[in-house]
């Protein structure tokens, strides 16, 4: 197999825009995943050496979308190897400011999303007898800042779902890993947190994220499958 075929989410910005660039460039089949098709395609005009793109503008929280995405993605690339679960979102709320809406829309798509995809995309798996999963999470799993109530608890449940995953997997040759980021130069670090507060030489930049995610994909750290990986910003 010479061309993975490889799924991102959270595909038009952050990491999953420079992992997207990162394959593309190596040969990987991709398929972009992500809410709004005007980032998706932005992404995948740099993805121009990727023997094919497709662009898949879904919610990934309607487990009928995602189905479909799956579906989708094996129609058109022929297979599914890796899947990688970078859509996220972080409300940054005390808990007295924390409703059953913001409960909701943080596990949909922090928890239940990446969960919808690993099951819609197990099956094929299974009948190749392999494939791997990254799920981006967080070191707020860990020591969450205050604010984090859903956040924090929404990316434990995803690291529980690589544990399972990987013991369940391993007989099939499915590898599963969690990456637990620190604060990432995005938009959405900066929708909570100015640079008085995390400092831009504090951050990792999506491009180091997405050389570590590159590595897990490759094969190379197959030994750490069912590892939550800490990865902190620079000293």
């Amino acid at each position: 197999m010479s061309a993975p075929t490889t799924l991102i989410t959270g595909a038009g910005s952050g990491v999953g825009r420079a992992l997207a660039t990162l394959l593309a460039a190596n040969g990987h089949l991709l398929a972009l995943v992500g809410r709004t098709r005007d980032a998706l395609d932005t992404t995948a005009r740099a993805c121009a050496g990727s023997p094919r793109v497709i662009c898949c503008a879904a919610d990934i929280t309607n487990e009928t979308a995602v189905a479909g995405l799956i579906s989708a993605t094996v129609s058109q690339c022929g297979r599914i190897d890796n899947l990688v679960n970078c859509a996220g979102i972080a409300p940054f709320l005390p808990i007295s400011k924390t409703t059953s809406t913001t409960l909701h829309e943080t596990f949909g798509v922090n928890t239940f999303g990446p969960a919808y995809l690993i099951m819609h995309a197990w099956s094929y798996f299974e009948a190749q007898r392999g494939g791997r999963i990254v799920n981006v999470s967080s070191l707020a799993t860990t020591d969450p800042y205050a604010g984090f109530f859903a956040y924090a608890a929404a990316k434990s449940a995803l690291d529980s779902f690589t544990r399972s995953a990987a013991k369940e997997g391993a007989d099939i040759g499915v590898k599963v890993f969690s990456l637990n980021l620190g604060c990432v130069e995005t938009a959405l670090l900066r929708s909570f947190a100015d640079e008085a507060l995390v400092p831009r030489s504090r951050a990792l930049s999506p491009e180091s994220v997405a050389i570590i995610i590159a590595e897990l994909l490759s094969g190379s750290r197959d030994h750490e499958s069912g590892s939550c990986i800490p990865l902190p910003g620079p000293e």
